[in-house]
């Protein structure tokens, strides 16, 4: 697989994978913009309403039957948040020419159909149309809302608003339910053609077509694209240290059988230059896995939680540990978490420890080979980064990841805030059971 990225139309940027490993080519396009509170609802509900219909194409009835043609094509709306940047668009997949009767190659018709998608919506007077505004609002009101249902997650999103409470990054992909129930359609329309003009595109292809070949469709697909000024000021604010001197603590009760306790920490000074190979390893170390620290000794060796895990979020430099337990247990768990934390500190790191941590993430970036979704996310946010290497380098690097490395990232990480759900609240009672028997870290 050879990348090739070239600038294709003023702020739109193509990432060409070219590769013959699969029977499908995928092809998206997302529009980049700076992730805040006010804004991001309705960037969020953009992709939602474009797919409902265009000029030509008025109804989802049309589009699909457009899409059977393309032999089984198919282009989903996305809507992602990498760092504090919100990414919105279109992702497709389509057969390759070589798999279809004669050869017929629909990646010329893919990429009309995903830019006829985001430059000619179904309009009345200019306006999107109100009934689609009106119903994909109610349907990411509902999304919004429901995510109170599933508390692991609920726990960790709860966290990061918490810690993050002065950062845009505290901002959920699809924004707020305040903000996303004042959306109407007139104020809709104006944000979408602000964001035609506004914002860099990035694109990412993967498949058999030569890289002149994709430019000069999408060019095509895109020769309507309204352009002004062009917002490059956009990124990540990626803070070393804690808010306060003292880990901030922050308790809520609902009618929850499980308590879901969830620390926030800074990775610090580290991510002056990150090295991602090293902090995936140093997470693989700590938490992620089934051989880390917090799997082995907190879950399995002292029984004190149902399972315990960490995460990094590697353009933030944030570090995440989560665990489900008893109310009555909170303390020891957290003591615990901290404890194999300044473990790490002090380089007690097994050999089979590093192995295993070095191995599952090169595991990982060789795995992203094996997926088209997975490449385009990996890309994506490599572009996003400035960054140049490729899963295998990746994976190559980690490998020489070294115990002290490991224990300078965990030597400069500070935590800064302790999140803890417990039950004696009202609400209505969803928790995760599964969680006690469920033997993944």
């Amino acid at each position: 697989m050879e990348l090739t990225r070239t600038e294709i139309m003023p702020g739109v940027w193509l990432s060409h994978l070219r590769s013959d490993k699969f029977k499908t080519a995928c092809m998206s396009l997302s529009l980049l913009t700076q992730l805040k509170r006010e804004t991001a609802a309705m960037n969020a509900l953009i992709p939602l309403v474009l797919r409902r219909g265009t000029t030509r194409l008025p109804d989802m009835e049309a589009i699909s039957a457009r899409l059977e043609e393309l032999y089984g094509t198919a282009i989903e709306p996305v809507v992602r948040r990498i760092g504090e940047i919100q990414c919105i668009g279109f992702y497709a997949s389509f057969p390759e020419g070589d798999f279809l009767p004669g050869g017929q190659d629909v990646l010329y018709d893919a990429a009309s159909l995903m830019g006829e998608l985001l430059l000619s919506p179904a309009t009345r007077g200019g306006l999107l149309l109100p009934r689609y505004v009106d119903s994909e609002r109610e349907k990411m009101l509902e999304l919004i809302r429901s995510r109170i249902n599933e508390k692991r997650s609920y726990s960790l999103i709860r966290c990061i608003e918490e810690m993050c409470c002065y950062e845009d990054f505290a901002v959920s992909r699809f924004g707020g339910e305040s903000e996303c129930e004042a959306i109407r359609y007139q104020k809709l329309t104006k944000q979408y053609r602000s964001l035609l003009q506004t914002c860099p595109i990035e694109i990412f292809y993967c498949g058999r077509a030569a890289n002149a070949r994709v430019a000069a469709a999408l060019r095509d697909a895109l020769m309507t694209l309204p352009r002004g000024e062009i917002d490059y000021e956009i990124g990540t604010d990626v803070r070393m240290n804690a808010i306060e001197a003292q880990p901030r603590f922050v308790e809520e009760a609902l009618d929850v059988t499980q308590g879901k306790l969830v620390i926030g920490f800074r990775l610090g000074e580290c991510m002056q230059e990150p090295d991602l190979p090293a902090l995936c390893v140093f997470n693989g170390v700590f938490g992620s896995g089934t051989t880390s620290k917090l799997f082995m000794t907190v879950r399995e060796k002292l029984q004190l939680c149902y399972y315990a895990s960490s995460m990094v979020d590697t353009h933030k430099g944030l570090l995440f540990v989560a665990s489900g337990i008893e109310f009555d247990k909170r303390q020891a768990v957290q003591e615990e978490i901290f404890a194999q934390l300044e473990a790490i500190r002090r380089g007690e790191i097994s050999d089979e420890e590093l192995h295993a941590a070095r191995a599952g993430f090169a595991s990982e970036m060789r795995a992203l080979l094996d997926s088209q979704g997975d490449l385009e996310g990996f890309y994506l946010s490599q572009a996003l980064d400035g960054a140049d290497c490729t899963p295998l380098e990746l994976a190559e690097l980690a490998e020489t990841v070294t115990r002290e490395e490991v224990s300078a990232i965990a030597a400069s990480v500070e935590c800064d805030l302790i999140y803890f759900l417990r039950g004696g609240g009202s609400g209505e009672e969803t928790d995760d059971e599964e969680d006690k028997t469920d033997g993944e870290a």
